[in-house]
């Protein structure tokens, strides 16, 4: 996970600059560079994965062009075998074809990527030209200068020294130009597939397993999150049958009452992975909440309860070894459905949920992965995002997707039923709320120390300072007041809380957990 920082006002301030290119250290802590060219300047901060030789440092020049990219570009070898009959490499980065690649392809290069990127480069035909991936996985936002000129980083926090208006750069985008263009919109079916139960599952298993497989291409050591929830055990499971030696796992609870660390156990014992847990306190929790909603620049509730435990575990992975990439489960809940989309009053209205999750998923839970593992020096990786089952499992009929089965997410789970690669009881467990997992204790230690922070009185003041996303819990301005001294007046960096869809019936709570919905049931066991 590396960071990009890049001006396209060569007058900005130089140390303004490499105080914005300074709070991107994290993210890449192997090498840092910065490079002033008459049309701009580029800073890039580097997490070596592939091609870990000096060779592979960014940015990479050819023919008048400059290129930065914080990304994996996923199959890579074949492209560039390709690409050597007629250009010269000079390392193994992934990211040393791009250029080429654009030279061949031109703006077209972006819908061909097979990857998860965040890149800007400069051609003196077009001037600068900017693109991220179609989920959003890797961050980008831009801003802009007292100049009015574009800049363009891997986070806010890395832009706010020399830039204003800062917001999120749109997923499945270029911008050139001047312009900001979609070249996909990946959460959109533009079919609908038919396929009957069983073929669907055949495809996919396979997808998955594909996703998976190119993901575990790394020149550094990898390592996998285990919950013990479905999705990170199917790619915990999938990757120890196609690796030659253990794979290590890591999991983490609540000293008291975390549900999810037996089940990770349990998966660990039957994948025989190197496995290790780690617990966390209250006091742990309370202490990491101002540097965890700095990292996250969010305020949003769910995605700090579930980023918690999740920014805990990596930083207890990075302090004790030598991994330098993660592989995670998110994305899995957007495709195949949440607690409450078991709710879903038809399955048009499966589908636009779905839709809407993964459009926004670049606020939520892929922002809370990147920034729980790149804070911590660490490349994250998601195999439920890989491009080709994104689509898939988009464009299928979503009458076969809705729980019409009893159980959620049937189709993930009878996929890979056949294979035995997990146990039957892991395999359909009901899902249980991340931040529950970890501990019930944990979301109800936050809610406490919000009562104990505002009286009535106070939230009812508190809460009228913010007009965007009015806070309306005490654990919701807790957050709020938290996020505004590192962010002030970027809230609307956020579009809204996530939360069940409040119109269905049986929605209709005032806590995002899963834990308040009636179905929950046995997944709190």
């Amino acid at each position: 996970m590396c960071g990009i920082l890049v001006s396209t006002d060569v007058t900005v301030d130089r140390a303004a600059f490499e105080k914005g290119l300074s709070v991107l250290r994290d993210r890449g802590p192997d090498d840092e560079r910065t490079i002033v060219k008459k049309e701009g300047i580029y800073g890039f901060a580097r997490l070596a994965v592939m091609g870990l030789t000096e060779r592979g440092m960014q940015p990479f020049e050819r023919d008048g062009m400059t290129v930065v990219c914080n990304g994996e570009l996923y199959g890579f070898r074949p492209v560039k075998k390709e690409l050597e009959k007629k250009y010269t490499f000079v390392s193994d980065s992934d990211c040393e074809i791009i250029l080429p690649l654009y030279e061949e392809k031109g703006l077209d290069m972006f819908r061909e990527l097979d990857a998860e990127f965040a890149m800007c480069f400069y051609d003196p035909k077009r001037g600068f030209i900017a693109a991220r991936d179609p989920i959003g996985i890797r961050p980008l936002f831009y801003g802009y200068t007292e100049n009015h000129k574009i800049c363009f980083g891997s986070t806010v926090a890395s832009l706010q020294p020399i830039a204003q208006d800062i917001r999120p750069f749109p997923p499945g985008t270029y911008y050139v130009d001047g312009r900001f263009v979609p070249y996909t919109e990946i959460y959109h079916a533009d079919r609908v597939i038919h396929d009957d139960l069983e073929t669907a599952c055949t495809h996919i298993h396979d997808l998955l397993v594909d996703g998976v497989l190119k993901r575990m291409d790394a020149d550094a050591k990898a390592g996998y999150l285990l919950s013990g929830g479905l999705d990170s055990s199917l790619v915990c499971a999938i990757a120890a049958r196609h690796s030659d030696r253990p794979i290590r796992t890591f999991s983490i609870g609540m000293d008291t009452d975390a549900i999810d660390l037996k089940y990770a156990r349990q998966v660990a014992d039957f994948i025989h992975s190197d496995h290790t847990e780690f617990t966390m306190t209250r006091e742990d929790i309370l202490k990491a909440l101002p540097t965890v909603i700095r990292a996250l620049g969010s305020w949003d509730i769910t995605t700090i309860r579930a980023s918690l435990g999740m920014y805990l575990l990596c930083q207890k992975i990075h302090e004790t070894t030598d991994i330098k990439v993660l592989m995670t489960g998110e994305v899995s809940d957007e495709l195949f459905g949440y607690k409450y989309t078991d709710f879903a009053p038809d399955a048009r209205s499966f589908q636009d949920e779905a839709e809407k999750r993964v459009r926004e998923l670049y606020l939520y839970d892929v922002l809370r992965a990147d920034r729980c593992i790149s804070q911590n020096s660490m490349e994250g990786r998601v195999p439920f995002g890989d491009l080709a089952f994104v689509r898939y499992v988009m464009d299928l009929d979503p009458a076969l997707k809705m729980n019409t089965y009893h159980m959620g997410k049937y189709l993930l789970r009878h996929a890979f039923e056949k294979d035995e690669c997990l146990p039957h009881n892991i395999l359909f467990r009901d899902k249980a709320a991340f931040s529950d997992a970890v501990g019930h204790s944990l979301a109800d230690d936050l809610k406490a120390y919000a009562e104990e922070k505002y009286s009535d009185a106070e939230f009812e003041e508190g809460r009228k300072k913010y007009s965007w996303c009015t806070p309306f819990t005490k654990e919701s301005l807790l957050y709020r007041d938290i996020f505004e001294q590192f962010y002030p007046g970027e809230d609307r960096l956020i579009k809204d809380y996530w939360m069940p869809n409040r119109s269905w019936k049986g929605c209709d709570v005032n806590d995002p957990s899963a834990r308040y919905l009636s179905n929950y049931g046995a997944s709190a066991y």
